[in-house]
């Protein structure tokens, strides 16, 4: 079985109401340190020059002393030196992440394989659009294909067609945490009621959200508490059927064009 990568987290500090520092304006503090000039800083961390300014500017505020002796302008866009408490707070901020990377860490070995799916999701990188949890309610098998559902939310089920070979290295079985992976462009929008068509699943959702482009429109419904769906059909299709906000729909997607994975 593949090892799954160690659990991470993003460290941001604050204290009581006032501003936050995190990974990113350290980062910058750390290139001004190593570059010596904030606009080759800037450029290194990804910012605008006046945006890599008011950040400073924000920092300096920010602590007791100032972190950085910077001067605006210049051919370079100005000398920036880091000074001794910039290197403090520097110091200070890893190693808090060292800490908080041993507690990460201990909870990541405590979970168990049970515990762990909680969290592996973070990890996941998927072209699909759509990525929905779900848990394995049954397994039907045919002669070379299988069919399998998975409940994503209570009452709300999906249906996917694999081979009976992925059904055996995935090992779907029911009780199995899995995730359906569906592109946007696989579900068809649909309104009315009593509906008859091939599609095996057809789920029914609200609209949340419409967004159109010059060619297509992004249709985000949701279809269970917490859980949404997203359709790209063409802006066309979107004005004919005079989608809007609030609007009940049906969402319809062929059980082959549902992508199932696992841990």
């Amino acid at each position: 079985m593949t090892t799954q990568p160690a659990l991470s987290a993003a460290l941001s500090l604050r204290r009581g109401d006032g501003s936050r520092v995190g990974a990113e304006r350290i980062a910058l503090l750390e290139a001004v340190a190593g570059l010596g000039t904030l606009r080759a800083a800037a450029a290194h961390v990804g910012l605008s020059y006046k945006a890599a300014w008011d950040a400073i500017q924000a920092l300096n505020n920010l602590f007791d002393a100032p972190l950085v002796e910077a001067q605006a302008g210049g051919k370079t866009g100005g000398g920036a030196v880091l000074t001794e408490r910039g290197h403090a707070v520097i110091a200070a901020f890893h190693r808090v992440e060292a800490e908080l990377a041993d507690v990460l860490a201990r909870i990541d070995a405590g979970l168990g394989r049970d515990a762990g799916p909680l969290f592996w999701s973070l990890g996941m990188r998927t072209s699909a659009r759509n990525a929905l949890r779900g848990v394995v309610l049954g397994v039907t098998d045919g002669a070379v294909n299988a069919e399998v559902s998975l409940e994503i939310a209570p009452g709300v089920e999906i249906v996917s067609v694999v081979t009976r070979p992925s059904v055996a290295e995935l090992g779907l079985a029911p009780g199995k945490a899995a995730v359906a992976l569906i592109k946007s462009s696989f579900v068809v929008l649909a309104k009315g009621e009593g509906l008859r068509t091939s599609a095996r699943n057809q789920l029914q959702g609200r609209v949340i959200a419409r967004e159109d482009g010059a060619v297509s429109s992004e249709v985000s419904l949701e279809i269970a508490s917490g859980k949404t769906l997203t359709a790209t059909i063409t802006r066309e299709s979107a004005e004919h059927l005079a989608i809007a906000v609030g609007d009940p729909i049906w969402a319809l997607i062929k059980a082959p064009h549902v992508i199932l994975a696992v841990e």
